[in-house]
């Protein structure tokens, strides 16, 4: 394992516990704030605008069709404040439900899509992306309390909100999630594991698998990081490589399609939370700094992945 120290450019500070960031082609970053309850955009310049205040805890965000921006809310976290430190503890003490939101970035108008599956209701849900189908895939970590927390879910869902379905269940706290250049490998990574699951896919919303529905029998595990480790969100670049934002070791993994090495990019935070590609051919990744609150971009050594409803490039 290689650990690189990329050079940094600090776009905003101040952030409340930032997540979810959505490099925009007119060069700003769309991103959620947990803490703050919001949806915000930070301009080139680093200066911070609220979009939408959506309530609970707004965790994950991706463009959607008709230029609306989905958002995965975990329903509320509880958070400990230390000298420029920020970090999230426990279930919040208001908390009844997570969901999936639809917000209108340029009215800042928000409506709740989906807040249960097949009558059970979502825990805490925290990352999504789309496919070139229109659907989306989404984590459900859960929420943790005192003494138990919740197992977790994957589901995919038409952004339409005709349909939801529980693709993988039960995971370790299942966290980010991303689709392989050819939408063929659906990847998941678990946070207390910090394992990075590969599941194969036969069409939009179908994992191919045996006839059973425990993880194992229908997925592989890519890599699992050694020591005191988690992951958080993933972005995948052009080159089928998965980019984990690493906690603990404050991070972007960079793994190979096949597990075959794993390189670490170390930056100022012990809570790196979630990457992003944009800027100039893809080749900019955005990270979230959450502890401290900040946006930061590096170079990246290969261009990121286009993304449905979006185009940077």
């Amino acid at each position: 394992m290689a650990t690189l120290t990329p050079k940094l450019t600090q776009i905003a500070s101040g952030l409340r516990f930032p997540e979810g960031p959505v490099a925009m082609p007119d060069g700003s970053v769309i991103l959620v704030e947990i803490e703050r309850r919001t949806l915000s955009r930070v301009t080139p310049d680093g200066r911070v605008q609220v979009i939408a205040t959506l309530g609970g805890g707004p965790n994950g965000a991706a463009m959607g069709p008709n230029g609306k921006i989905y958002v995965t809310n975990n329903g509320g976290l509880k958070f400990v404040e230390r000298p420029g430190r920020l970090f999230p503890v426990a279930q919040a003490d208001d908390y009844t439900t997570g969901s999936i939101q639809v917000v209108d970035p340029v009215t800042g108008k928000s409506e709740m899509l989906y807040d249960r599956c097949d009558g059970r209701r979502l825990r805490g849900p925290n990352d999504l992306v789309f496919d070139r189908a229109g659907g989306f895939w989404f984590t459900d970590l859960g929420k943790t309390r005192e003494r138990d927390a919740d197992r977790g879910a994957v589901y995919y869902a038409q952004a339409d909100g005709s349909m939801i379905t529980e693709a993988i269940f039960p995971l370790e706290r299942p966290n980010g999630i991303g689709l392989s250049p050819d939408e063929r490998t659906l990847y998941v990574v678990e946070t207390p594991t910090a394992r990075c699951w590969a599941f194969t896919l036969s069409g939009p919303g179908r994992i191919e698998s045996a006839n059973g529905t425990y993880r194992g029998e229908k997925g592989r595990v890519v890599v699992g990081l050694g020591g005191y480790q988690m992951f958080d969100s993933l972005a995948v670049d052009g080159e089928g490589h998965v980019a984990a934002a690493t906690l603990i070791t404050g991070a972007v993994s960079d793994i190979w399609p096949d597990g075959s090495r794993v390189d670490q990019y170390t930056l100022p935070d012990m809570m790196v939370t979630n990457v992003c590609f944009g800027g100039r051919d893809l080749r900019t990744a955005f990270a979230t700094l959450s502890m401290g609150g900040t946006l930061v971009s590096f170079e990246w050594p290969r261009p990121g992945l286009p993304l449905p409803y979006l185009n940077n490039a």
